[in-house]
């Protein structure tokens, strides 16, 4: 049966990671990623005791309810199961996870499946007792992450199988079964904060780099000190050795009037490296 840690890459390489209730995976965590820094956050404090140790912080805390104590972008990754089935507000707690994630790190959590076979059998049979926890189909969930600021959303069902009987029931009932769906019990998830290839050219640059970066970018844009401004960009695309298409790139991502910031660039640079 899958789990979070089928959905860690052949490429990734955590150095700072973040357990949030979810403290069984922390000793696959360490043999995987022998080096890596290992934070676990939980209301449990038998398992914060337990977990507390030389190479693993431990705090204890209710991440639905508490402000996590680490400075923005500060891991690689974020891992919890569930994460967002007993919350008030889910928007809130995936938007506010983003945050602490680097732009070129990642999510890995899981939801019940609200198609999964069992829950519309009890649905059918007017005894779903679920008033406190949250389920989300695939789709529901797959807009939650974009509206929450993660860019590239990946998918791997954990399966459990419905009697012959009770699928053919519902697919007379009408309920089409979107490959496979109505036979996965849990979603799990992989929420990245940049595409793939964004988050490759991240990766190539300092967070200051591309800060110094992105700020002048917009000067640029909006035509502030615009000479001064495009001098530096460019002064800084020679020091840090950047490219074009990375330039292309970030730029594309950030800026919101093209039209004026290529205008702007036009008129104190002859420069043809971004076309």
């Amino acid at each position: 049966m899958p789990n979070l840690m089928s959905l860690i890459e052949g490429g990734d390489n955590f150095q700072k990671i973040l357990v949030v209730e979810s403290s069984a995976y922390v000793k696959e965590l360490r043999q995987r990623f022998s080096a890596a820094e290992i934070f676990l956050v939980t209301a449990d404090e038998d398992a914060a005791e337990i977990f507390s140790c030389d190479d693993v912080k431990a705090f204890v805390l209710d991440y639905r309810e508490e402000r996590l104590p680490f400075e923005e972008e500060f891991f690689d990754a974020i891992i919890g199961e569930l994460t967002l089935e007993v919350v008030g507000n889910a928007q809130d707690i995936a938007a506010g996870f983003s945050t602490y994630i680097k732009q070129t790190g990642v999510w890995l959590t899981s939801f019940k499946n609200l198609r999964h076979w069992q829950v519309l059998e009890k649905i059918m049979r007017g005894s779903l007792n679920n008033t406190v926890s949250r389920l989300y189909t695939r789709q529901d969930f797959e807009r939650l992450m974009y509206a929450s600021f993660y860019k590239d959303v990946r998918f791997l069902p954990q399966v459990k199988k419905a009697p012959t009987e009770m699928l053919d029931r519902l697919l007379e009932c009408g309920f089409e079964n979107f490959g496979g769906d109505l036979e996965v019990e849990i979603w799990l998830v992989r929420a990245a904060r940049s595409m793939p290839e964004l988050a490759l050219l991240k990766s190539m640059y300092t967070p200051e780099v591309r800060a110094e970066f992105s700020r002048l970018i917009h000067r640029i844009e909006y035509g502030v000190e615009l000479e001064l401004s495009v001098k530096k960009f460019w002064q800084l695309y020679d020091a840090a050795g950047m490219f074009s298409d990375y330039a292309k790139n970030f730029i594309d991502e950030v800026v919101i009037h093209r039209e004026n910031f290529f205008a702007n660039m036009k008129k104190y640079s002859a420069r043809s490296e971004l076309g």
